[in-house]
């Protein structure tokens, strides 16, 4: 297909030859697992924190109520995944690396980690007196039920390559004269928010005759309702048969719990293709019938009728398309799955939402237009994100496991529990005429898949560089939200599990941590983080004014958006105010409150931070500048004022000569922390290059100190950066200071590449990347690796920062 695809110009189609590139026999050569115990020291210290979080998981539980954090049931890797399709906040379906269809997020914030042995492709091969030669599903991943259906391929011969949005799997079959390939394609494309959204996949298989004599060869496609779970089996299910435009296939009717769902198996019509449809099997039985129909004629029985009576129990469908291949000739098989949840809600909100998608297909009578918009549109999906990876991919002067990591992890973007939604009618009552949201919606994903908290505003501040770059209207809608959440305020008490005070739920001028929980109400009862009082936390403040100044600034720092500028500005000289009061000597500086109270919330900072207090000053500097591109001057010199007092203790207080120290404690300040330069990173990630704030010397000699530290010292360079090094040794003050958090990993790297040490830089990111593929984490990157055999929180949304070493590496190669 390759060579075919080169040769007549079509190279959106060829396979990349980088990203996850495994045979479908891989065994990952590492293990980890979430079962990491600190030692004994810092268990002691958390030990109240411990309780109290037992009993809010107990009371939880006994409420029926999903908490945010669960540290009881921890979810090991699996070690299966690859690319996911479907797109951005319409909910998606994992596809593992063996061809399997496993993890599925299709209500708001709920995965379910399943693998469905009914959701199978199945291919028959018959040679030129029409016996069959070969029936065999298209995956190696064991099952445990439909006992008649066999994997016959050998995984040795057959090839996965991943790289988001896209996958390819090779399939070697020459033995019975036929080479396969299928791509599987989802509508995720930079800066267009009408195809990024959509509820499909297509799955276009190239069937190759290597042999000299014909081959007849069929794609069965089979799919059951629900997602695999138990309860699978109480839903009302029914099904139809459909031709419609380009396309016929199967619709198949189901509930997910209470939430109406509607899948659709199509295939595209062609002359030379015979398609043939089930529309009806029992996933629970030995699935004898419709293996024998496929074995004996290549395609399923001749339909009597359509089955439009509810079943109250599990069922599956299926399509096939039989084709017939002469000699040494390629014919093309078009199939695809779409899924239809227009409307969904939450648990402690009357309130219901239409996904985004609907805007452009409506929520009634949609499935069948996406199908045929599906059909039609693939191949320009193809060559956009083809047009997009092009430039990355073909650059010589990057190194090969990064290409394939700027785009896979991406996937968190969709497969993160990710909303996207159309404001309803009073909503839009309140909207000024230029909201983005009008236009975009609103958006939203979780933190983590096991922390499923929306917009997690500290871990966001990372991960927000992959929808700045990408679709930067939705991370300005996200913006939005926040501005209008910082004046909200919920007087409901709540207790904070690290102290056992309580405090309120959301105070107002501050900005809160997150936008709420999809077991409650999300996006407007926010704050739903329970262990600490957020309102009061160093970083949240800074970070929503840098955002708003790298959103403004980045894309072109002589002519900023003046706009957005305007309307954030209310919002962020409120809690620069609100933030200024933590200056209790009057030095300028806001000073930490001897708990965690930032985004590293097990780790202390005392008094003035290298952290909090260089994100305050880069917050400052950032509010001088917009301060004057409205024209607001005293605005501006009073910002100024404080920062040039900021500037001058902060360099007195914490640069030591080699490193910013860790904070001002007496026993821990010269901790050297690997995120010390995070404000800095900021501000060049704004397209601002200054050393204003930061003497230059002092971040390129704090760098190489990180570096040769944190980095070098730290299972021999090849894990990332440590969090704190203290005295030449991994810092064990805390759980989180003897972690790499990944996504802190990527920042550090991308701050390298701005100050130009290239090779340090990708180095660092690219060990601890490497090492999470040796562990079989690629679409599954968690928040923290430890030195060896454990995790933290699986597929987590921070090391979406790889996409700020883009930007970093775009302004390096620009010079």
């Amino acid at each position: 297909m390759n060579q075919e695809d080169k040769a007549e110009g079509n190279l959106s189609t060829v396979i990349p030859k980088y990203g996850l590139k495994v045979k479908l026999d891989h065994k990952y050569p590492e293990k980890r697992d979430q079962k990491y115990i600190p030692r004994i020291g810092v268990v002691w210290s958390m030990l109240p924190l411990i309780f109290r979080y037992l009993i809010y998981y107990l009371k939880s539980k006994w409420n029926g109520i999903k908490v945010v954090m669960d540290y009881v049931n921890a979810r090991d890797p699996q070690q299966i995944y690859g690319v996911p399709i479907g797109g951005i906040g319409c909910g998606t379906i994992g596809r593992g690396f063996r061809g399997e269809f496993c993890r599925f997020q299709l209500r708001p914030g709920i995965y379910e980690w399943n693998t469905v042995d009914a959701d199978q492709f199945i291919v028959t091969i018959k040679d030129e007196n029409q016996a069959t030669i070969l029936q065999s599903l298209l995956s190696t991943f064991p099952k445990s039920s439909l006992s008649s259906w066999k994997s016959r391929i050998d995984g040795d011969k057959c090839h996965y390559t991943g790289l988001y949005p896209r996958a390819w799997i090779e399939y070697d079959l020459s033995d019975y004269g036929v080479y396969l390939t299928c791509r599987q394609i989802s509508p995720v494309i930079p800066n267009d928010y009408a195809n990024s959204c959509l509820p499909c996949a297509v799955f276009v298989w190239n069937v190759k005759n290597v042999c000299n004599a014909q081959r007849t060869v069929t794609i069965a496609f089979t799919f059951k309702n629900g997602t695999g779970n138990p309860s699978d089996n109480k839903a009302t299910c029914s099904s139809k048969s459909f031709v419609y435009e380009n396309s016929e296939g199967v619709i198949l009717y189901n509930n997910l719990d209470t939430i109406q769902c509607t899948y659709a198996l199509s295939a595209k019509t062609k002359s030379e293709i015979s398609v043939s449809k089930c529309l009806y099997f029992d996933p629970k039985s030995n699935g004898s019938e419709v293996w024998s129909q496929l074995e004996q004629n290549g395609e399923f029985d001749k339909i009597k009728k359509s089955v439009h009576e509810d079943f109250y129990c599990e069922m599956a469908v299926g399509i096939a398309s039989k084709v017939t291949v002469n000699a040494s000739q390629s014919e093309e098989i078009e199939l695809s799955l779409v899924w239809h949840i227009p409307t969904i809600s939450f648990p402690s909100s009357k309130k219901t939402y239409n996904r985004y998608y609907t805007k452009q297909f409506g929520t009634d009578n949609a499935i069948l237009k996406i199908v045929v918009y599906a059909f039609n549109n693939y191949k320009m999906w193809e060559q956009r994100i083809y047009e997009w990876q092009r430039k990355v991919l073909e650059d010589s002067k990057l190194p090969d496991w990064y290409k394939g990591a700027l785009f896979n992890e991406t996937y968190y973007i969709s497969d993160g529990g990710t909303l996207w939604l159309l404001l309803d009618d009073e909503e839009l009552k309140t909207m000024s005429e230029n909201d983005p949201r009008i236009e975009y919606g609103r958006f939203a994903y979780l933190e983590g898949q096991e922390y499923i908290m929306y917009n997690s505003y500290d871990v966001h501040f990372y991960a927000s560089h992959a929808l700045h770059k990408n679709w930067p209207m939705l991370q300005k809608c996200l913006q939005y939200d926040l501005k209008d959440f910082v004046s909200l305020e919920i007087k409901e008490n709540v207790k904070e599990l690290y102290e056992g005070t309580t405090c309120e739920r959301k105070k107002a001028n501050s900005v809160p941590h997150d936008a709420g929980s999809p077991s409650e109400g999300p996006l407007t009862l926010v704050n739903a983080y329970p262990i600490h009082d957020v309102s009061t936390w160093r970083d949240l403040n800074s970070k929503f004014v840098l955002q708003t100044f790298r959103d403004a600034f980045a894309s072109s720092p002589e002519n900023p958006d003046i706009d957005y500028i305007k309307n954030m500005y209310d919002a962020c000289f409120t809690v620069v105010q609100k933030t200024l009061k933590n200056d209790v000597d009057e030095d300028g500086l806001i000073k930490n409150q001897g708990i965690p109270d930032q985004t590293y919330d097990s780790w202390v900072m005392t008094g003035v931070s290298a952290y909090c207090g260089g994100l305050w000053l880069s917050a400052l500097y950032g509010m001088g500048i917009m301060a004057e591109k409205l024209g607001k001057l005293d605005d501006k010199k009073l910002f100024e004022n404080i920062l040039n007092k900021a500037k001058v203790a902060f360099e007195k207080k914490m640069w030591n000569g080699r490193y910013y120290n860790f904070d001002c404690s007496t026993d821990h300040s010269k901790a050297i922390m690997a995120d010390q330069l995070c404000g800095h990173w900021y501000l060049m990630s704004s397209g601002i290059k200054t050393y204003d704030i930061f003497p230059e010397d002092h971040v390129k000699t704090a760098l190489k100190t990180i570096y040769k530290s944190n980095v070098e010292l730290f299972c021999y360079g090849n894990m990332g950066a440590v969090n704190g090094i203290i005295e030449g040794q991994v810092d064990t003050a805390s759980v989180q200071s003897v972690e790499v958090w990944t996504g802190v990993t990527y920042a550090l790297a991308a701050t390298m590449i701005y100050e130009g040490m290239i090779e340090e830089g990708f180095k660092t990111a690219g060990g601890m990347y490497n090492s999470m593929i040796r562990c079989g984490l690629a679409f599954d990157t968690p928040e923290a690796l430890y030195a060896e055999k454990h995790m933290r929180a699986v597929a987590y949304m921070r090391p979406l920062s790889i996409w700020s070493m883009q930007a970093a590496w775009e302004n390096y190669i620009s010079r």
